[in-house]
């Protein structure tokens, strides 16, 4: 393989990953408007809520599957979330996040909404599974 194919492959993924963050961006605006249905909204948050969550259904650490999740569920939840928001609504959301400069190591206070979410998921499951198996 040449050196000219290994940075068109190189290119390519910086193009997809650039494109995921602009769509993960997008949606995250098409979230908070108000034309696009609550069924997507929920989608929206719970995409782009994993999207930036610091914790995966598979942890990266576990070869292959580690990462499986990420360029499946992922890309697969905006595809869904994408198909219930309006059209109209979509495309200037998607043209708004194509504009912005997105920086999102920055962000520490939507990270520590998404751990939050985390840990009231978690107690949530524990407290059920509890309840279950007392009865």
């Amino acid at each position: 393989m040449s050196g000219v194919d290994d940075g068109m492959s190189l290119r390519s993924w910086k193009n997809w990953a650039e494109t995921l963050l602009e769509n993960t961006y997008g949606l995250y605006l098409a979230g908070r408007d108000p034309r696009v249905p609550i069924v997507a909204k929920i989608i929206v948050v719970t995409v782009v809520a994993y999207a930036l969550s610091p914790i995966d259904l598979v942890p990266d650490f576990i070869p292959v599957v580690g990462y499986l999740d990420d360029l499946l569920l992922l890309p697969l939840g905006i595809w869904v979330a994408v198909r219930l928001i309006p059209d109209e609504v979509w495309l200037e959301c998607r043209l708004r996040a194509k504009r912005t400069q997105i920086d999102m190591r920055s962000n520490r206070a939507a990270a520590m909404v998404i751990v939050l979410v985390w840990v009231l998921v978690a107690l949530t499951v524990s407290m059920w599974l509890y309840e279950s198996l007392l009865h």
